[in-house]
């Protein structure tokens, strides 16, 4: 579809074509013909709040909306403060998926062309209240050539998250855009996840979850003999080397397309082989990491009105390699001062990460009288302690070294399946039980 130009009335605008897929038990044409009866009860270019418990039913009303030229939020009834969320997007009507239809308004579709807003994400709310954006039809069409991901018509997704997240719907979009089946879990469940990859060929998640895929895998080699999947694609936090070596040795032949880029930015690179390569204009000036995009977002909202804000600094330290490729650092700020040195709590992670046994870690700081803050690692998994010492040793340097330990059962996460960084931090400052 081309910039400024008007759908088809049998088009989905976001998807560029007519829906093909099947999604659960509904086809191509079913899930089209919903979407059509959710877009002729909303008024036409309204902001839309949808919530309900039925994934697939959010996607019809999201697609619903889109075609009615709404901007949608899709609720998260785990946000930290809801009403704070609410009240920055301001919606004109809430729509709950699970409920009834409403009156028929007979609003005429499709509204609005690739400028028009389409989807209010917020994002990740790892280290504080989510923030409202606003993202254009345009900006998402344009992703999903990015991502270099042709799909089969025989191939079928899984998304096992919820469409909340923008990463995972994001995933669903794309599915739907290249032709292939949706196959919706709507909560993340590690061994509901392996189940389900008996049919599903190419899986959207993020680390840690494909560290706890693999994991079950790992632990059930029928299971992982039925295994159908051929690419994995992992995004929302960078990917050590050693989860990569576990899938390669796990499910031979399949292939991991890692992406780096944020609910802002949309995609900035993408990893096809042993390179990070951008799919957009990049630069770094004194570490940080600068980007100049097509598809970006338009800004924040805040008490219902935008905020234009700039899209250049995306607020990581990166590298820059001759041949163009990126090294990401991490986020800018992620430090902890322990009053002798300045430690990066990603470089310490992924060193732990290494450790048998570890599904996932988040290094934090507890507040202490004397030394201002204590390195601590908060593991999430049955790694023995003498084996984190130890590694811990082998690999850091003194000052880097965790001097608190914790385990957890679960660590908390965001809708995406990250760590929620700021939930974890609150909880050891509290001393509130993780």
């Amino acid at each position: 579809m081309r910039r400024g130009s008007r759908p088809r009335a049998d088009v989905l605008p976001i998807l560029g074509r007519e829906p093909t897929s099947r999604v659960g038990d509904l086809t191509g044409p079913e899930l089209a013909e919903a979407a059509h009866r959710v877009a002729r009860r909303l008024p036409p270019g309204s902001r839309v709040a949808i919530s309900g418990s039925d994934e697939t039913a959010r996607l019809i009303h999201f697609l619903g909306a889109d075609l009615a030229g709404c901007a949608s939020l899709l609720v998260d009834p785990d946000w930290p403060d809801l009403d704070a969320v609410l009240d920055d997007a301001r919606p004109d009507v809430f729509l709950d998926a699970d409920a009834p239809l409403g009156e028929d308004l007979g609003t005429e579709v499709p509204v609005g062309d690739e400028s028009t807003w389409f989807y209010l994400p917020t994002s990740s709310g790892t280290t504080g209240r989510p923030k409202v954006l606003a993202r254009s039809r345009g900006s998402w069409l344009r992703s999903f050539p990015a991502l270099g991901l042709p799909l089969e018509p025989s191939d079928r997704v899984l998304i096992p998250g919820p469409l909340c997240s923008s990463l995972f719907l994001f995933g669903a979009l794309h599915a739907l855009s290249g032709g292939a089946d949706l196959r919706l879990l709507g909560r993340w469940s590690a061994s509901a996840a392996a189940e389900a990859t008996r049919d599903a060929t190419v899986v959207h998640l993020v680390p840690a979850q494909l560290s706890a895929l693999l994991a079950v895998l790992e632990h059930d080699p029928l299971l992982r003999s039925r295994c159908a999947l051929r690419v994995v694609v992992c995004g929302g936090a960078k990917l050590d080397p050693s989860l990569a070596e576990r899938l390669a040795k796990a499910l031979p032949g399949c292939r991991l397309v890692e992406y780096y880029g944020s609910a802002e930015q949309s995609l900035i690179a993408v990893r096809h082989d042993e390179r990070l390569m951008p799919v957009v204009d990049v630069g770094v000036l004194d570490g940080r990491l600068l980007v100049r995009s097509d598809l970006a977002f338009e800004g924040y909202l805040k008490r219902g009105e935008l905020v234009p804000a700039s899209t250049d600094w995306t607020g990581d330290q990166a590298v820059q390699h001759p041949d163009g490729s990126l090294e990401v650092l991490g986020r800018a700020g992620a430090v902890i001062d322990t009053g002798a040195r300045l430690v990066a709590v990603e470089a310490v992670e992924s060193v732990l990460r290494e450790v048998d046994g570890v599904l996932d870690v988040v290094v934090a700081a507890t507040p202490h009288p004397r030394f201002g803050s204590l390195i601590t690692a908060v593991v999430e998994g049955d790694a023995r302690l003498p084996d984190l010492r130890a590694h811990a040793r082998r690999k850091l340097h003194p000052a880097e070294r965790p001097r608190r330990w914790l385990t957890a059962r679960a660590l908390p996460r965001t809708a995406s399946g990250k760590p929620a960084r700021a939930v974890i931090a609150e909880r050891l400052s509290s001393g509130e039980q993780l």
